[in-house]
């Protein structure tokens, strides 16, 4: 599985961005898919996950109800519209395919995107 993401820039405080993930590969509907952000001095943590067939979406408390996450197989996309963007969210953004084990460590995913820069300004 290969992974685009797209959709980052900058934002003032309070705007919304909508971020897309493109997989190539069949085997994309099968995989429960997450994003992850790397902040400046930070370590990568995890943002969203959405599993395969959308049954089960879990966020990171610090985006929760304002970040959304959803998944189109059809296109073989996952989404992440994020809404009520605070500076704090000022991040590389990547997307990543599931492999096994817990949804919320980054071991747990075989393959990750590039990244997309996001930047939130006060």
């Amino acid at each position: 599985v290969q992974l685009q993401a797209s959709g980052g820039g900058l934002v003032q405080a309070g705007g919304s961005l909508r971020l897309s993930c493109v997989a190539s590969g069949r085997t994309f509907s099968r995989h429960t898919m997450g994003w992850f952000r790397l902040a400046p001095g930070k370590e990568r943590e995890f943002v969203a996950v959405i599993n395969w067939h959308d049954t089960i979406t879990s966020y990171a408390d610090s985006v929760k109800g304002r970040f959304t996450i959803s998944r189109d197989n059809a296109k073989n996309t996952v989404y992440l519209q994020m809404n009520s963007l605070k500076p704090e969210d000022t991040a590389v953004y990547y997307c990543a395919a599931h492999g096994g084990g817990s949804y919320y460590s980054r071991a747990s995913y075989d393959y990750w995107g590039q990244g997309t820069q996001v930047t939130v300004s006060s």
